[in-house]
Order: C-alpha cells, then sequence, then structure tokens
C-alpha cells in the first residue's frame, strides 16, 4: 500500500464544539517547562554543555567542557524564576501544568513540594532535557520508562502527561505503546486536542506550542522585550475568543521556562496578560491533565473503517459503485497515496476523480455509457442501481407526468444519437424543472463541450455520493 502517514485535514473545517465546563469560550493553559538540571552538561554524563534556549546568543556546545555561563543562567531558572512564577501564578489563583524534566525534578526537591503545595500537574518532560532525534528505538523506550521510574520516585505518583519536546520520528509512538499516559503533547498540529490510533492504543493528544512561548526570547525571530511577547498573548486571545463567538470555542496554550519568563523585565508582560483574561467570565484556566479528562468525557475516540486503511478488495468492493458500474476507477484511486486527508469525503473524491481524469478517453466514455438516462426504461423498470434510484428520485424524476416523461423520452432520444453518451446532471444539484432545463439547453452544444461537461456532473455525483457514504 503507498500510504501517506501525515494527517494534512485534521477536523477539516467542521472542528467539534469542546463543550468547555461553563460554557468557556477559550480554554487557556499555562505550560511551565521545568528544565533546569536536566540539561545537557558533562556534570551529568553528557558529551558536551548546553546550547540550547538561554540569554546566552549564538551558544554553541562546548565537547568535554563545563559551560559555566550557560550553567549559571539553567541555576537562575531555579533559583530565582521558579520562585517567581510560583508567586505569580499561586496569587492568580491560575493552576499550572509543569513539563518536569526527570532528572530536573530529582535536583529540586523543594520547587517540587512548592509545585504539588500549589495543585500543580507534574507531567513528563522526559528523562533529560536532551535531543533524542538520534536515539536508537530502544534506547528512546529504556530512557522513557526510566523517566517514569524516576518521576514517580521522586514526585510520589507517576506521570499522566508527556511532552518530550525535543523528540524524535518515534517519540508519540513509543510513548502511546507504554500505554500509561491520559494525554501526550508532542505535537504542535491542531487548536484542539485529538485521538490517534497506535495499535490497540486510543491515544490522546492534547497539541503544545512553541508560537505562543517564551521561548522566543532566546531564538531568531523572537521577541526583543516583554511588551512583545504580551502583545502577541493577547493578540492570540482576543482572536481565539472571537473565533468561539460562532458557538465553536477554542483552546490556547502558553508555554513557558524558568531561566527565560522568570527574568524581571519579562514576566510583567505576562502578569499583563493574566489580568487581561481574568477580565473575561466565560474563560477556564484549567491543567493539561484537566483538559484530557474533559475531552476524554465529551469526546470519546470512536474508531471507524477508515478508506487509507482498506486492502484493496475491501475498497474496491465499497467504493467501487461511486463511479456508475465502474470499479476499475477505486481500484485504481487504492494504488494512489492515499492518507488520513482522504479519509473524508472531499479525500477519498479527489482520489477517484485522479484515476477517472488520468484514464483515456475510451475509458472515460464507458463511464459515461454506463450511467442510465434520466427518468427512463431502466429507472420504469426499475433496474437502476440504488444509488441512481435514490438520486432520480430526489429530484421527482420518479412521479413524472405523462408529458414529462414523453419529453425527457423524447430528448434522451435525440441526446443519445447526437453525443453517443446518455445525458448526465448531477441532479441531487437540480429540481425537476432546473433537470429540464438544463437538458434543453445543452444538448445543442458541440459533442466535446458535453463530453467535458458530462465527466464533471460524473465527479460531482461521485462527490454527491461519498457524503452519504462516508
Amino acid at each position: 500500500m503507498n500510504r501517506y502517514p501525515r494527517n494534512m485535514i485534521g477536523y477539516g473545517p467542521d472542528a467539534p464544539d469542546p463543550q468547555w465546563p461553563g460554557k468557556a469560550r477559550v480554554a487557556v493553559q499555562f505550560v511551565l517547562n521545568y528544565e533546569e538540571g536536566g540539561e545537557n552538561c558533562i556534570l551529568h554524563g553528557d558529551a558536551a554543555s548546553e546550547a540550547f534556549l538561554s540569554d546566552i546568543a549564538g551558544a554553541a556546545p562546548w565537547p568535554g567542557q563545563r559551560h559555566w555561563n550557560m550553567e549559571s543562567m539553567y541555576e537562575y531558572g531555579a533559583r530565582a524564576g521558579f520562585w517567581r512564577v510560583h508567586r505569580l501564578f499561586t496569587g492568580a489563583g491560575i493552576p499550572l501544568t509543569v513539563y518536569g524534566v526527570a532528572t530536573a525534578l530529582a535536583r529540586s526537591p523543594e520547587q517540587v513540594e512548592a509545585m504539588q503545595a500549589a495543585g500543580w500537574e507534574i507531567a513528563s518532560h522526559g528523562l533529560k532535557w536532551v535531543e533524542h532525534k538520534d536515539m536508537p528505538e530502544e534506547e528512546e523506550r529504556a530512557a522513557i520508562n526510566e523517566a517514569i521510574r524516576l518521576h514517580t520516585e521522586v514526585v510520589g505518583e507517576r506521570p499522566r502527561g508527556w511532552y518530550t519536546g525535543r523528540c524524535s520520528a518515534n517519540t508519540v509512538r513509543l510513548v502511546a505503546e507504554e500505554g500509561g499516559f491520559d494525554y501526550i503533547s508532542d505535537t504542535y498540529d491542531d487548536d484542539l486536542p485529538y485521538w490517534i490510533e497506535s495499535g490497540d492504543r486510543d491515544q490522546l493528544i492534547i497539541p503544545y506550542t512553541l508560537e505562543a512561548n517564551d521561548m522566543r526570547f532566546a531564538t531568531s525571530p523572537g521577541w526583543i522585550n516583554g511588551e512583545q511577547f504580551g502583545s502577541y498573548l493577547q493578540d492570540a486571545f482576543d482572536t481565539l475568543y472571537e473565533e468561539a463567538a460562532d458557538g465553536h470555542p477554542r483552546m490556547m496554550t502558553i508555554g513557558l521556562h524558568c531561566r527565560l519568563i522568570g527574568r524581571p523585565g519579562k514576566i510583567a508582560a505576562l502578569k499583563r496578560f493574566i489580568a487581561h483574561i481574568q477580565g473575561f467570565k466565560d474563560v477556564w484556566t484549567p491543567r493539561r491533565i484537566e483538559l484530557a479528562q474533559h475531552w476524554a468525557k465529551t469526546h470519546p475516540h470512536t474508531r471507524v473503517e477508515r478508506p487509507s486503511t482498506m486492502d484493496e478488495p475491501r475498497f474496491t468492493a465499497r467504493f467501487g459503485g461511486i463511479y456508475e458500474h465502474s470499479p476499475w476507477i477505486a481500484s485504481r484511486a487504492w494504488a494512489l497515496e492515499l492518507g488520513p486527508a482522504h479519509d473524508r469525503p472531499a479525500g477519498l473524491a479527489n482520489a477517484l476523480a485522479r484515476a477517472f481524469r488520468s484514464s483515456s478517453r475510451d475509458e472515460r466514455l464507458g463511464v459515461l455509457q454506463a450511467h442510465p438516462d434520466l427518468a427512463g426504461k431502466l429507472a420504469a423498470a426499475k433496474r437502476l442501481t440504488a444509488e441512481s434510484t435514490a438520486e432520480q428520485a430526489t429530484a421527482g424524476l420518479d412521479a413524472l407526468t405523462d408529458a414529462e416523461r414523453t419529453r425527457f423520452t423524447e430528448l434522451n432520444t435525440a441526446y443519445v444519437e447526437k453525443h453517443g453518451f446518455p445525458f448526465i446532471i448531477a441532479v441531487r444539484d437540480h429540481d425537476k424543472a432546473g433537470i429540464l432545463a438544463a437538458f434543453e439547453a445543452r444538448i445543442a452544444n458541440d459533442t466535446e463541450t458535453e463530453f467535458a461537461e458530462a465527466c464533471k456532473q460524473v465527479e460531482r455525483i461521485a462527490r454527491l455520493r461519498l457524503e452519504e457514504t462516508l
């Protein structure tokens, strides 16, 4: 099977209503990444010093050496930044989710105690704050298991949420396979939670953010001052709040780091943003675990048969009748590069249309000729396909007057004699009078014009049929 694994459609234009508690229009969720003491450092057995997410511009790893300035900046996050953030959020009465690196938590018992006393969720941020991209699969699986073990030992309970951050292509699958997480956040691909199927497990994904994130104080392009960060957060929130007026509430995630937002010149903008959202009554500020619990209860996952995962016999059996008496189109469509985007009517219609469009003219003519006359002899003898029977009935073509039947018969005969194939129109788009008017107008066209129009109508019929099928 030639299959494309990336999901390029998600919820599409029709995202579900989250039904947030209290009829909230926006769920604003704050994450504090606690990485201090878990970063790359030769004291931790790493090959080089850390080079990521600090106020050192253009930092690079120092192989085999301690980077004193880098270490002290991370230490600032634990020693001062954390407590400034702690005071802000406990004072505002907003609970956080902490993405805690297990080795960092083990080196910060007093901060862990403060997190727990505040009722913050402590999710797992992996074993160490290092890259996973080059880890062999078994090594990464072992690191995940050790992160859970150490986290449980330090915190007193196992983590229920996971975010690696510096992940590999295998991370989400490996964490889902572990089987004990209410949610995974190693994606950035949606505005709402969603489910994935990983083997026999239905795994909830709560996407994270790298844009509404203070990490951009340490990256380029990024925030130069706190006002830019605060302005961005407020614009994002105000847009989501306005969008939610359509009856579809939204979710906003904000990512923070102790050593970054914990600096006084940066946290001031965050204070102003918190004051801004607290001016709205219909805003929910949960921990991520509450988001997961709410979504699992309100939108539990239901497995359905998906076209992109079907084998060829099943695919052809299911969709072989979408193009009238032409199962070969479904067979050819199955051989295309299908993926999750083709599991919905628009995507599958496009795959089938591609197979139809790329066929020879004689093959397309055969498809046109497979269509029945409108209100013709096959309809009278009840020998139409179920799809054609239903379609003609929607336009009232199964209940014609004698005069109407006579006129359709005359037009059918003249049209086929002139063009060599039946008159084809997507009857679900028209009423009986509109169909007759189109018939009388199009019969005068030349055959090439009508061939092209008939092919377009065949594709439209297929699209409408898929709306009924999927």
